[in-house]
């Protein structure tokens, strides 16, 4: 009899165990991903922080083009404003482009060039865009991560007991693939 007990309690504190390792490894996992969306934030932040700064050196030389800068406000209060990851994400892409729609703009006009804090913006900006993406693919590296895990068995029973769901990818919006287009001729 008392063999017989402390095989079950043994069998018992095992399967516990593995239960708490499964349990504290998604925790982690999940934690994990936070965080990497959390650097992701930190770039964006990089980069509506350098926005203000480049859009005002390059206003003065480009009044007529208030609808680039109007894009690009609205497209940062849609990113402050966004509660989950992917209206985050989406905000940001917006930002994208409008900065792309700059960016061309910027090209049809030489004199910009030639100012030295225009460059120097332009520079740092390209640097947090090369950032953002390496954030986001490191993100994205997270949550395949997590999402194998919680969809493994037995992981994936356990995932479920605990409240445990996938993780949203990083992806662009519909359309994003498209160059932004200027025309001067209006």
């Amino acid at each position: 009899m008392k063999k017989g007990l402390l095989i079950a309690i043994v069998a018992l504190l095992l399967v516990g165990g593995f239960f708490l390792s499964k349990h504290n490894g998604l925790v982690k996992a999940s934690e994990k991903v936070d965080a990497q969306w959390a650097q992701v934030e930190s770039q964006y932040q990089r980069r509506f922080d350098l926005i203000p700064n480049l859009v005002e050196s390059v206003k003065g030389a480009m009044a007529q083009e208030t609808e680039v800068f109007s894009k690009i406000a609205d497209a940062r209060t849609r990113y402050s404003s966004a509660k989950t990851n992917s209206e985050k994400a989406e905000a940001a892409t917006e930002v994208e482009g409008a900065l792309s729609r700059l960016l061309v703009v910027m090209e049809n006009y030489p004199e910009l060039k030639s100012l030295d804090t225009v460059t120097a913006l332009m520079s740092q900006l390209e640097g947090t865009e090369n950032r953002i993406a390496v954030e986001r693919q490191r993100y994205n590296e997270q949550v395949k991560i997590f999402n194998s895990d919680i969809k493994t068995i037995p992981t994936k029973w356990i995932a479920s007991m605990f409240g445990f769901e996938q993780k949203t990818y990083f992806e662009s919006v519909e359309g994003s693939e498209v160059a932004p287009k200027v025309d001067f001729k209006n």
